[in-house]
């Protein structure tokens, strides 16, 4: 997810939306299974823009916690006969040996001992691991970004690049990256465990390999590099996955905000494409302290950023590596199924408007008794991008250079060629372009899968402009799309052997998000869904232990309403029928919903408290005036992201 408050314009909800819903259903969205479930249950009530629920329809939902009422305010919400914990928040110890969070002392040596900031990808994995422990586990945590002026005492928006000093330069590059550590129940409580063997932080600094058909590129060499096989850092760590063999990838989402200088030395065609933009860079000040990220000084260090790193959470001492043959992109995540014959599937979104979906298969299968066999496993396989088709199909298009339009006079001589402009490639191929694609998450119960397209509002009506690319087509079908939509995609086969690796695909609109009591929002819900139940701006996904879905949002949502988490279920009666659950402080987002083997706990990341001020709903400008100071709440202490768990009295099963 990108730091929308800064980078994307606010939705305008004047603007009416183009196409109808006869005009949506005409262009072959007739098979919506999301209305056929409605007109099965209520009749041709489904079509109306706006319902009252009534008390019968308000129980088919399997979802039995009293729905949170919509608030926007300077701290978090649950629902009644829930329990919240702060787990951790950035600057807590997560060694032994950590110092204690002061921000007025803070600098690199003492944040890489410490939580990082802006925590995102967040999953619990059971120890030992293979086993379904739901009072011991690691939890692996993504760091996004970091925005100094709310970090550090007397900065602001207009003069941190020039302010900061290298203490507080060196403490946000250790305040990115990812965090692994152990994490126990002690009666209620949840606890981490400071001295366990595992505990590790990842940060900008952290020596990473380079693998796939771009290990070695003479794009990637650098001075400190000549190999091209060998990167200091990630960054812009976003969203991610976990493997079968259970180790985490991590997608790095918009490497351009750390890079500094003169932007006419990369390859300017590139660049473009790419996504970057030389208005919004070295946002961290970091090219004072690494003169690798200018552009005069190491003009191919950009290159080696933006890719999947895979990182082995049970191995403090194995080096992470970014595995190239994934693709280069904005990456969302990449979430990992497994084909009937072994081989393993990642799927993954690029975040950003147009841009596209992404499925990279392996050439051989994994071997579940034997996990050192799968160290190299993602370097060997075929990545592909998705084609939406108006009957329901969609298509998986190989890129692999020499196949197709990826000709060697188009520039694709070789797979590094593609995996280093793998956009590009994807443009050639005829991909649907998409609506900021983001959570991709896998139903393991049904077999299908559900991918979150958070908002477009710079799409076309049909008809409108000279871009095909611009305007609305199957899969995206409302331009502008400023509330975003989820999809539904079922792959061939059984739902308990679903084949992840298939060429072709079924797809549908599962939700199209906004206001149901508004006809121009154009909004597609269960009937039954109450005022506080809709929502917009769809990111993260998670699936629970009980198969149902759960949907965090990223605004900026509508004024008002704050980003929230959303539980609904997929199937029966109350399919797409979804209720909040949790509403995150003013200028936050929660991301990441992850579980206990026996659903008792849901770890939630809650990123950037109080980017947006609380009177007007702006940016925030500095610490001092930040929506909010949750959770601490104590004169001169910032505002800290932080991971939370809900959990029911009685151990029981949350959103039951």
């Amino acid at each position: 997810m990108t730091d929308r408050q800064k980078t994307r314009p606010r939705p305008n909800p004047r603007r009416a939306f183009a196409p109808s819903y006869g005009t949506i259903l005409e262009e072959g969205v007739r098979r919506r299974t999301v209305l056929k479930g409605f007109i099965a249950a209520v009749g041709a009530a489904a079509f109306a823009p706006a319902l009252k629920a009534t008390k019968a329809e308000a129980a088919e939902s399997t979802l039995t916690f009293p729905e949170l009422k919509r608030v926007r305010d300077t701290t978090d919400h649950w629902p009644e006969g829930y329990e919240r914990q702060i787990l951790v928040r950035w600057g807590d110890a997560l060694f032994a040996d950590s110092p204690e969070f002061d921000v007025t002392k803070l600098n690199g040596k003492a944040a890489e001992r410490q939580f990082g900031y802006n925590n995102d990808f967040t999953q619990f994995l059971p120890l030992p691991w293979g086993e379904k422990s739901s009072d011991h586990g690691l939890m692996v945590v993504s760091h996004e970004y970091a925005t100094p002026f709310l970090m550090f005492p007397g900065l602001t928006a207009e003069d941190y690049r020039e302010k900061m000093t290298e203490d507080q330069i060196r403490a946000v590059m250790a305040a990115v990256g990812v965090s692994v550590f152990e994490v126990r129940k002690d009666g209620n409580q949840w606890q981490v465990v400071k001295d366990g063997k595992y505990n590790r932080r990842i940060h900008m600094s952290t020596e990473i390999g380079i693998s796939g058909p771009a290990a070695g590129d003479d794009r990637l060499k650098t001075k400190a590099d000549p190999t091209g096989t060998v990167v200091f850092g990630t960054i812009s760590n976003c969203n991610g996955g976990i493997t079968p063999w259970g180790t985490m990838l991590s997608g790095e989402e918009g490497a351009m905000d750390v890079f500094a200088g003169d932007y006419t030395k990369p390859n300017q065609e590139l660049v473009e494409r790419q996504g970057w933009d030389e208005d919004e860079n070295d946002i961290y000040s970091v090219s004072r302290v690494e003169p690798r990220f200018k552009f005069e000084e190491e003009p191919n260090e950009w290159m080696r950023f933006d890719w999947v790193v895979e990182i082995d959470p049970f191995d403090p001492t194995a080096k992470p590596v970014k595995r190239t043959s994934l693709g280069r992109m904005t990456h969302e995540g990449a979430q990992c199924c497994v084909a009937p014959d072994g081989r393993v599937v990642v799927f993954m979104g690029d975040d950003d408007d147009f841009e596209y979906i992404y499925r990279f298969v392996t050439r051989d299968p994994w071997k579940p008794n034997d996990r050192a066999a799968n160290k190299d496993l993602l370097d060997h396989g075929t990545l592909s991008v998705a084609k939406f088709e108006s009957d329901g199909t969609m298509r998986w298009i190989p890129l692999v250079a020499g196949e197709g339009p990826l000709t060697a006079e188009a520039g694709f001589k070789t797979q590094a060629d593609v995996v280093l402009a793998t956009r590009a490639a994807a443009d050639l191929v005829g991909a649907t372009p998409m609506d900021g694609p983001e959570g991709f998450i896998p139903h393991l119960g049904t077999g299908k899968l559900y991918v979150a397209m958070t908002e477009n509002e710079d799409r076309l009506p049909k008809g409108e402009g000279d871009k095909e690319r611009e305007q609305v087509n199957v899969a995206n079908p409302r331009g502008p799309n400023p509330y975003g939509h989820l999809l539904e995609l079922v792959a061939p086969g059984s739902p308990d052997k679903p084949d992840y690796a298939a060429e072709s695909f079924k797809w549908d609109v599962f939700v199209l998000c906004g206001d149901p009591a508004k006809p121009e929002d154009q909004a597609m819900f269960h009937p039954a869904t109450t005022s506080s139940g809709w929502f917009t701006d769809p990111d993260n996904l998670a699936v629970d232990p009980a198969g149902r879905l759960w949907i965090t949002t990223d605004g900026p949502p509508p004024e008002g309403i704050a980003d929230s988490v959303y539980v609904m279920d997929t199937e029966g009666p109350g399919r797409a029928l979804p209720k909040l659950i949790y509403i995150a402080p003013v200028g936050s987002e929660t991301c990441s919903p992850t579980f206990t083997s026996d659903g008792s706990s849901v770890f939630l990341s809650v990123q950037h408290p109080g980017e947006l001020r609380m009177a007007d709903n702006e940016d925030a400008t500095s610490m001092e005036d930040a929506g909010t100071s949750w959770p601490d709440f104590k004169p001169g202490v910032p505002a800290r992201p932080s991971l939370v768990v809900l959990t029911r009295g009685n151990n029981g099963v949350v959103g039951s």
